[in-house]
């Protein structure tokens, strides 16, 4: 994959903040990160979404914000197209932001620099999902814009 450059974050950011495609060395970071926030350690996830990203970056956006050398957050998403009908658009799968620097508009960043890519490659829509229960990343997703898409989301427990 050819590699991107890191590009400074956006001026409301704290000083020295960049954000960039995720490196190979970024990936224990990300997994131990990850697992403080969620409490499941997913090592094998990271590694494929990390190969995907590698694998297709124009579709595939895998990042990391940096503060000096320090790795302080990330943000993983795809463009999908044409499932249930609905034309391209942006999926964001996962954000994180160390919990000692929260709110300081790293995750906006983050945020931003995603949606940019997609736009760059003609999206014009991003989507989540999210837990009923995680009042904090459903507020993070409104603050930036977000609100009810056309979709419901239905499943079944296929043990029962």
């Amino acid at each position: 994959m050819p590699r991107q450059k890191a590009v400074p974050a956006a001026p409301s950011l704290i000083e020295h903040v960049t954000i960039g495609p995720v490196a190979a060395d970024d990936l224990a970071h990300v997994t131990k990160l990850d697992a403080r926030i969620t409490g499941t350690a997913k090592p094998d996830y990271w590694n494929r979404l990390f190969e995907a990203a590698r694998a297709d970056p124009r579709t595939q956006v895998f990042l990391v914000a940096r503060r000096e050398a320090r790795l302080i957050g990330f943000i993983v998403g795809e463009i999908r197209a044409w499932e249930f009908g609905s034309a391209p658009c942006g999926w964001i799968f996962a954000i994180a932001v160390e919990p000692d620097i929260r709110l300081k508009s790293i995750g906006s960043g983050l945020f931003e620099a995603v949606c940019s890519r997609f736009r760059d490659a003609g999206v014009t829509r991003v989507r989540t999902m999210i837990a009923r229960e995680s009042q904090l990343i459903l507020s993070f997703f409104r603050s930036q814009g977000m609100m009810a898409g056309p979709f419901v989301e239905l499943e079944k427990d296929l043990d029962e």
